[in-house]
């Protein structure tokens, strides 16, 4: 088998026996790939079940020039995660990796916005154009209910319980929860619902995506990135932001105004709840002021 066949191997046992999402595949994939491309730029022939760890170690030493500590950390276990594949169904028996080391990384505290950078960027909107409506409703629910990007382009208008305050979410690996929806993220979704979606000619297989584009079809990841980078420029915000920058912000000013870490877990639909707790870290000063306000030794 040549590189391309182990690849699509592993892709279909990440999707079958670990029944992770296809944006997660991509990403497991993604730097096995780019080792194929330096074995081609460098006129290297070997197969998965014969490279050596001197070999990967020149291939990672080639990327560790273009990409940061954290970067060739989770590449390095990106391509462990492919050997560990590759001795489990019995093609090598060694593993090339073994001995070489991940970088120390520090923990990356994500970026937030506070509450007035959030309005400013909604007030950026242009709402005389029909993008506009709907990008104001997407924003709204992106802040609202701290959705992951993927999980605001693929919800779908049978999602929407709103007689019952919730909307069905469903996240990494194919896991569905629910999220509260607040009263104001409804009415602009009710509102680009009623005044722009239905009266949009929908492709066939997307009658039921929320959120489309002018042709009728859902949304792309990178699409909903550059209206959020458009509206940073508009109003001169001097940070780098992503669609993920309002669950962060979410997540944070729900922690500042007094949520317990366990149901903002339960919002975010993180597994685990040291995920969440990288949160905590955010704000010494509100952590502060809990003490202050709750230890009986205050």
């Amino acid at each position: 088998m040549n590189w391309n066949s182990y690849i699509k191997s592993y892709q279909s046992y990440l999707r079958i026996e670990r029944g992770l999402s296809k944006n997660t595949i991509d990403n497991y994939t993604f730097d096995i790939e780019r080792l194929c491309l330096f074995l081609d730029q460098n006129a290297i022939e070997v197969s998965p079940v014969k490279i050596g760890e001197e070999l990967l170690q020149q291939f990672i030493y080639s990327v560790s020039k273009e990409v940061n500590a954290r970067s060739q950390a989770r590449m390095i276990s990106g391509l462990k995660s492919f050997f560990n594949y590759l001795i489990f169904e019995d093609y090598r028996s060694d593993h090339p990796l073994e001995l070489i080391d991940t970088p120390k990384t520090g923990r990356k505290l994500p970026d937030t916005l506070s509450v007035s950078e959030i309005d400013s960027l909604i007030e950026a909107i242009d709402l005389s154009s029909n993008e506009g409506e709907r990008n104001r409703a997407m924003l709204e629910t992106l802040y609202g209910c701290g959705l992951r990007v993927s999980e605001l382009v693929t919800l779908k208008v049978s999602d929407l319980f709103f007689e019952e305050g919730f909307i069905k979410i469903t996240g990494k690996g194919n896991k569905q929860r629910f999220v509260p929806i607040s009263e104001v993220t409804q009415k602009y979704i009710e509102i680009y619902q009623n005044s722009i979606r239905s009266h949009v000619s929908i492709q066939k297989g997307f009658e039921d995506t929320l959120f489309l584009n002018r042709r009728g079809r859902q949304l792309t990841r990178a699409m909903i990135f550059t209206i959020i980078k458009n509206l940073a420029v508009q109003i001169n915000l001097q940070k780098t932001i992503s669609p993920h920058t309002f669950r962060h912000s979410f997540a944070t000013h729900l922690l500042e105004n007094g949520a317990d870490l366990r149901s903002i877990q339960l919002m975010l639909g993180h597994e685990s709840i040291t995920t969440t707790e990288i949160y905590v870290h955010l704000d010494r000063k509100f952590l502060t002021e809990v003490l202050q306000s709750f230890h009986p030794r205050k």
